[in-house]
């Protein structure tokens, strides 16, 4: 369950109990209204349904209604005497549209929170400024407010609290302080975004000024792509490539070599991977069968990128040694805070993730023969001590540094966990190359065009 849905009720689909009972005529006093004034006269109408709580029977009252400058709707409410168990949700009594819908809603005042906002199954809802998100189908289809969106997810995010163990009291912490977040956004103290992403053209934001244009509201209708469709239904499962097409990202390539240790034949596996934001690489692994020797490398699947590129992390939090890393043969890794540089070519081409490329980096300087035995200097050997303390440290999540990888050849990457959006907390600098990395990569002497002129000249 999503942390931002609340606890569902059962559902209508499954919950009638048969025989169901006749429809009847509302209690006096009902608190269900029509939407607009032209339905004065329509009531809901009531079945007696199974309490999925319970297993008692309950009243499920329908009411099939038109939104102003919308379309039509179901509403349907659920609840029971015997429990209290109630569910409120809406379904669209209308076909999928011919394309997808954004409602962007800029939030400036307290009345903007009052507008009606219909949410289906499908659609996402985020809220920029927080960085927050309700993924599609993690919640079921709401008839409510702006003020009733942002309640449901408050009310989805607390539901958990007072049960999490003492192990997970950080989490729990942030998510307190999510929490106030949001609070604080119903009393809209600065104005924030609201958007609705809907594929199947269901969603609705209220437009207080129709027929006239919303300032505040901007609609923008797009056609669906293709996962989209299947997520909906509408088409099957995208028919897999022929294999005549040589799709490599759904292979795994083998050829024979020799291990570099025993010179025993051996098997070397390679794909090609995707990595999301980013470009293909080649993943390469040998296994020796004789000697038990394996070896792992990685290539990047692209040319030499016009410009370098310079990634900074402020490393702040223990979830941010999971992030992916790819670290390109020509890319050199740096650690102010613990007076580290690593250069270019050491450890090779490697994908991994951020805790495993320090664990490796410890790894490489702790067993370092020139630092070990009678060898070494008494001073060395606790500078050495002194490292590898704040490296565990930042392993452990116990340090706060700075994480740099310098890519002349711009074939580095490492994940920003807030794609698309920009990571607060990454910076990605591209630079123009100086000469003698130029000459490093071995492009100043590299002649791409005309070069057909200088191979007659040489003959």
């Amino acid at each position: 369950m999503s942390a931002a849905d609340a606890a569902e009720p059962g559902r209508l689909g499954t919950a009638i109990a048969p025989p169901a009972a006749p429809a009847r005529a509302p209690a006096p006093g009902n608190l269900f209204r029509p939407i607009s004034a032209e339905d004065e006269e329509q009531q809901p109408t009531e079945i007696e349904s199974l309490c999925m709580n319970c297993y008692r029977n309950g009243v499920t009252r329908l009411l099939l209604t038109k939104i102003p400058f919308f379309r039509e709707i179901i509403v349907s409410s659920f609840s029971c005497e015997h429990c209290n168990w109630t569910n409120t949700e809406i379904q669209s009594a209308g076909r999928i549209q011919d394309q997808g819908v954004r409602y962007t809603l800029t939030v400036r005042a307290q009345e903007d929170m009052n507008r009606e906002v219909v949410k289906t199954d499908s659609a996402t809802t985020r809220i920029p400024e927080l960085d927050f998100e309700i993924p599609a189908f993690s919640q079921k289809g709401a008839l409510t407010t702006v003020e009733g969106l942002i309640s449901r997810a408050i009310s989805g995010l607390e539901q958990d609290q007072p049960t999490r163990r003492a192990s997970e009291e950080a989490i729990a912490e942030r998510i307190d302080e999510f929490i106030v977040k949001l609070k604080e956004l119903k009393q809209v103290a600065s104005p924030f975004t609201l958007i609705i992403d809907d594929p199947s053209g269901n969603s609705f934001v209220e437009n207080p000024f129709a027929p006239q244009r919303d300032d505040a509201l901007v609609i923008t209708h797009y056609n669906r792509t293709s996962k989209q469709e299947e997520m909906l239904g509408l088409q099957a499962e995208v028919p897999e490539e022929k294999p005549e097409e040589d799709d490599l990202r759904n292979e795994v390539l083998q050829f024979s070599t020799n291990c570099p240790e025993c010179s025993a034949p051996a098997q070397t596996n390679m794909k090609l991977v995707q990595i999301p934001h980013f470009k293909e690489v080649i993943i390469m692994a040998t296994n020796c069968e004789n000697c038990g020797h394996r070896t792992n490398e990685v290539k990047s699947g692209g040319a030499v990128e016009p410009l370098g590129t310079r990634i900074t992390l402020h490393v702040t939090d223990p979830s941010d040694l999971t992030r992916d890393l790819l670290k390109s043969e020509t890319c050199s890794v740096e650690i102010p805070e613990l007076e580290f540089e690593l250069g270019m070519s050491v450890l090779g081409g490697k994908f991994t993730t951020l805790e495993g490329l320090l664990q490796d980096i410890r790894e490489l300087v702790t067993k370092n023969p020139f630092t070990l035995g009678d060898s070494s200097s008494p001073g060395q050997a606790q500078k050495l001590q002194e490292f590898s303390e704040k490296l565990d440290q930042m392993i452990q999540g116990h340090m706060k540094a700075h994480f740099i990888m310098d890519d002349p050849a711009g074939n580095s990457y490492l994940q920003n966990v807030y794609a698309p959006e920009d990571d607060p907390e990454m910076k990605v600098e591209h630079y123009k190359r100086s000469f003698d990395q130029n000459e490093d990569l071995g492009l100043n002497d590299m002649k791409t065009e005309g070069y057909e002129t200088g191979l007659a000249t040489q003959r």
